[in-house]
């Protein structure tokens, strides 16, 4: 017994009659009553019964229709699910993400994604930039959205997608939120809320490099992992921290966002990882819509936050 033959089954017992099915189903009359016949035999009953008024179902055949419908509709299920994987537009995509990531890219590119490829089920779990790294590179992620420059050699490609800068913030009131400009060794005697430099390397490192080509090593007072957390240090008076500039855009506390001046670049980027040569139709289709959804360098984002005070 094969699908083909239960196909067949279907064909005559909606058209009751072997003529009919066999133009429905493009094939000669004989070879479809000998599929029907090896069908029976495989099944060990007689299923159909002809007479002048047409065909008819025994009762095993009456026996067997509801499975054999059962069975034509998992098969175009399981037919569909594989047609949509392949295009693009089906299957399951795992995407590993930083915080940061949820400023303005994920906001703008998920609803479109979801718009374009609804059959696409999207798993996303937050992580670390080495978590994240990690992960795709072992296979439990098919993409990752990290914060770039990576400091870790890796074997994937990592193509920044959402330009932004690193900004200073402070607590509301503070002296320095006063001026109209800060250069960074404007900031050498404050104390630092950093980044982690075992969970959050890449941002941890590219502050302390700009601080020390400034001319200071930053005080640090505290660590954290998450952007959200240093600026909820900052406002809570442990210190200043060096942020992204897109972390304004969200933040409702009482802190001050101000653009600083420096040797070295302050800018940053959310980037996207993947597995070179193992991408997915599904990956490839997340990846365009990233593509299209992000932030040039040349557009950078504006410091939100109150504004100095005219003296």
């Amino acid at each position: 017994m094969n699908f083909r033959q239960l196909q067949q089954f279907l064909a005559v017992v909606e058209t009751q009659s072997f003529r009919k099915a066999a133009e429905r189903l493009h094939m000669a009359q004989p070879p479809l009553s000998t599929g029907i016949r090896r069908l029976e035999e495989s099944l060990g009953a007689r299923l159909l019964e002809r007479s002048k008024r047409g065909v008819r179902l025994t009762e095993a055949g009456q026996a067997v229709l509801e499975d054999a419908h059962k069975i034509a509709f998992h098969v175009e299920h399981l037919r569909n699910a594989v047609s949509a994987l392949e295009s693009g537009v089906g299957g399951h995509l795992r995407v590993g993400f930083v915080g940061s990531a949820t400023y303005t890219l994920l906001p703008r590119s998920l609803p479109l994604f979801r718009e374009r490829f609804p059959n696409v089920v999207l798993e996303l779990r937050e992580g670390t930039t080495v978590q994240i790294l990690q992960d795709v590179e072992a296979g439990a992620l098919d993409l990752g959205l990290l914060r770039y420059p990576a400091m870790h050699p890796t074997s994937l490609d990592v193509v920044p997608i959402e330009w932004d800068r690193l900004v200073a913030v402070m607590p509301v009131g503070h002296p320095l939120g006063r001026r109209r400009r800060l250069n960074l060794a404007d900031l050498a005697d404050e104390p630092f809320v950093l980044y982690s430099a075992s969970n959050a390397p890449n941002l941890a490192t590219q502050v302390v490099q700009a601080c020390q080509a400034a001319g200071f090593s930053p005080r640090v007072v505290q660590e954290a992992v998450q952007v959200q957390t240093l600026i909820s240090l900052v406002e809570s008076g442990m210190g200043i921290a060096l942020v992204p500039a897109a972390s304004g855009l969200a933040s409702t506390r009482q802190v001050a966002f101000r653009k600083v001046a420096a040797a070295t670049s302050l800018d940053v980027a959310i980037a996207m990882a993947t597995r070179r040569g193992s991408e997915s139709r599904a990956v490839g289709r997340f990846a365009e819509v990233l593509k299209e959804c992000g932030q040039p360098a040349a557009a950078a984002l504006p410091v939100a936050g109150p504004r100095p005070r005219r003296k």
